[in-house]
């Protein structure tokens, strides 16, 4: 069976890179944690949770037990199932057709369902990265676009940073290996960029860790960055 990805020279990207440029690194969003962070499967199991809380506290009485208490909210378990089951389908098929990619050149977004699309994104548009590590392990990467270069919201979701959307922010989504591929990133940023100090930090969200990439204090002027490194807060 064929798709619109058989005709790539290479996955991930519309076209042969040109002489020079090397690929660094490829990858794609976990589908379970994407499914959580993108597509709230986990909220929307626990609104349902409530709703039949809810029922089951109005039915109690005197003569009622519990288990006569939950009958009213049986009927939410087929759309519970239903909602849950079609947002974490979705979640399994974007992450199945998304990949990022790293180059020495630039940050590829390759995404989409009914409409595939990939999003280039050279490291001269580029004004910062940041990281962003969930309590679980995986982690975003944020692209801080220059302020003359705008990037739609919804274009872009769920490969976006959430909530920005005055100023939306490509961003991978759901690594398994955050840390990783953000000192590749680090490496690969720093490389483009010339040795004039620091890189410009990321701003930090107050729910969780931001970390900020940023070159080693001890040779301020050195082209080659430390590893990434957690904002104080």
């Amino acid at each position: 069976m064929s798709s619109e990805y058989d005709v790539e020279p290479i996955r991930g990207l519309p076209e042969t890179p040109p002489e020079g440029e090397a690929i660094i690194w490829q990858g794609a969003p976990q589908w379970t944690t994407l499914a959580i962070r993108a597509f709230h499967v986990r909220k929307v199991a626990i609104y349902f949770g409530i709703v039949w809380a809810w029922l089951a506290l109005r039915a109690l009485g005197d003569n009622t037990s519990f288990a006569e208490a939950l009958v009213p909210g049986t009927w939410l378990i087929i759309p519970a199932v239903s909602a849950i089951t079609i947002l974490g389908g979705l979640a399994w098929f974007y992450a199945r057709t998304t990949v990022y990619t790293i180059t020495s050149e630039r940050v590829v977004i390759r995404s989409g369902l009914a409409l595939p699309m990939t999003v280039n994104l050279p490291f001269t548009i580029v004004d910062s990265a940041g990281w962003k590590r969930y309590a679980d392990g995986s982690g975003d990467l944020s692209l801080q676009l220059q302020n003359d270069q705008r990037a739609s919201y919804t274009v872009l979701w769920p490969n976006v940073r959430p909530w920005h959307f005055t100023k939306p922010e490509p961003t991978l989504r759901c690594l398994e290996n955050s840390e990783e591929v953000s000192q590749i990133l680090v490496e690969a940023l720093s490389a483009k960029s010339e040795p004039v100090g620091e890189l410009p930090r990321i701003r930090k969200e107050p729910d969780m860790p931001q970390h900020a990439i940023q070159p080693s204090a001890a040779q301020p002027n050195a082209a080659q960055p430390s590893a990434a490194q957690p904002n104080a807060a």
